[in-house]
């Protein structure tokens, strides 16, 4: 990496930005590259968190890669077997040695006169300023926001005299064996914590304001197994990889067009995993249908036995105050704790708080529209990996991936330069993201809109994305290709109607 020029940047050396990596260079092999990373590892998600169980909350076959079997026994993975899956991964295609860790990008600025963008990076080791340019840049970073968690107001929480812990930065120093834990949340995070902590504490709370759908699938896939026996793992993994596809597609409409019919199923799932007489109703039925927020997986119903044998238990309740030994709610029960984990979610982070300049003008990513949920409005030789909300990241870090190879290939072969996604002539604007969950709602003006229609919909669909974006055509009503000495005008950016939902 001699020179300060690529032909394409990636930002990020997470899932996302390695599978970017890989299929440059399987599909792009003449392709110069770099991949920028703030941390100092590979991993992303999957390094960063290292709380007690951390897992897939999807089936390994659509979270693995499309070109790298996934052999591992379980479906349902730890995050360290994951970890291990992605540098393996990053090893097979050479791609450490284009990695610059310890580089947090900060700004880049796209000239039209040139065709380049100039991305502005600092070292968190050394705090020196880095420049280097490039032709496309690929910003594979998530949403998320990785420094900090969420954490809402807690009262009374300076008079408590425990252990105060958030998921996303767990202590290494901490140990929870014979403690009394509470696990503020509901979501995956604390679905996830619960029966890990279970099985060392001497009792865990699940302290929720209210239920989440959880669904029990088996942690193995028993055809995976009768497939591999048979079958060599590249041929067993793609009918594996469209089963699950296929499964959570069905699940999803059915969730969409028939709610009632999916509560009354999972309903009756929780049911038969817990005690006789199990209020239900009140701790594992929510108030929303199925899918307005992701369902949460128990690989082998893990956080029903826990409960059912006693290891753990369920509260729903809202927090009056913490006390010197615990928190006591508004029922006005005091649950005690020695340790309470905050598994209250995640911020939004846009891009990983890179900011782009078009041409001298600040980009408002709020006030773009985003083209196949892959490239934004007004911004040439750029694209973003957001991935699906019904189904694995991969799926859709993948097809992307893939879209942006066919992009650079198609730019080669007729000699343009520039490829710029234009909004629609409507006002019509959705959010790019379709989840009611609250880290959604709390962020989700600050991403791009997405159209009504294609090409600017985002569609929560693998099987018409492959077409869309494996076989379909580059050049449509949504993107304009030309030359650097010929750079488009940009069209104006509508203001940003109401959302759409």
């Amino acid at each position: 990496m001699a020179s300060d020029h690529v032909d394409v940047l990636i930002v990020g050396a997470g899932l996302s930005g390695i599978g970017a990596a890989c299929h440059l260079r399987r599909d792009c092999p003449d392709k110069t590259y770099a991949v920028l990373e703030a941390r100092d590892a590979i991993g992303g998600t999957w390094d960063l968190f290292r709380y007690p169980g951390i897992r897939s909350d999807s089936d390994m076959f659509t979270l693995g890669y499309s070109f790298k079997p996934w052999t591992a026994p379980k479906t349902i993975a730890d995050g360290a077997t994951i970890r291990e899956y992605v540098r393996e991964t990053a090893r097979e295609y050479d791609v450490p040695r284009h990695i610059r860790f310890r580089h947090r990008v900060l700004r880049a600025d796209w000239d039209s006169g040139t065709a380049r963008w100039t991305v502005h990076a600092q070292r968190t080791d050394t705090a020196e300023t880095v420049v280097l340019t490039c032709s496309f840049l690929f910003a594979c970073t998530g949403y998320y926001r990785y420094d900090e968690g969420y954490t809402p107001a807690l009262p009374g929480v300076d008079a408590y005299t425990g252990r105060l812990v958030h998921p996303q930065h767990w202590p290494d120093d901490l140990d929870h064996t014979g403690r009394r834990v509470v696990v503020i949340g509901s979501g995956a995070t604390a679905v996830t914590l619960v029966p890990a902590l279970a099985q060392r504490a001497a009792h865990v709370t699940m302290l929720q304001r209210s239920p989440t759908y959880i669904l029990a699938l088996p942690s193995r896939d028993r055809l995976a197994d009768a497939l591999r026996r048979r079958l060599p793992a590249a041929a067993a993994y793609p009918v594996l990889r469209w089963k699950n596809v296929l499964l959570s597609t069905v699940t999803f409409q059915l969730s969409r067009r028939t709610p009632g019919l999916v509560k009354r199923v999972l309903r009756r799932a929780a049911r038969r995993r817990l005690p006789a007489g199990y209020d239900v109703d009140r701790h594992f039925a929510p108030r929303y249908d199925p899918w307005d927020q992701r369902l949460c997986v128990a690989p082998d119903g893990d956080l029903f036995t826990a409960v059912r044998d006693g290891h753990a238990s369920v509260v729903t309740d809202t927090i009056d105050t913490f006390t010197a030994h615990g928190v006591r709610l508004t029922s006005g029960v005091e649950v005690p704790a020695d340790i309470v984990v905050t598994a209250t979610g995640l911020n939004l982070l846009a891009l990983g708080g890179l900011r782009l300049r078009v041409d001298g003008t600040d980009v408002d990513l709020a006030n773009t529209v985003a083209y196949k949920g892959m490239m934004v409005s007004g911004v040439p030789n750029f694209a973003l990996t957001v991935g699906y909300t019904n189904a694995s990241w991969t799926l859709k870090a993948d097809l992307v991936a893939g879209y942006v190879c066919r992009l650079l290939r198609h730019l080669d072969r007729t000699g343009q330069q520039v490829v710029a996604p234009l909004p629609p002539a409507d006002d019509e604007r959705a959010p790019l993201i379709d989840l009611r969950s609250s880290y959604v709602l709390r962020s989700v003006d600050a991403l791009p809109r997405q159209g009504v229609r294609a090409p600017w919909r985002l569609h929560q669909n693998y099987a018409r994305d492959v077409l869309l974006m494996r076989h379909g055509r580059l050049t449509d009503e949504g993107v304009r290709f030309s030359r650097a000495t010929a750079a488009p005008t940009p069209r104006p950016v509508p203001t940003r109607p109401a959302a759409r939902r």
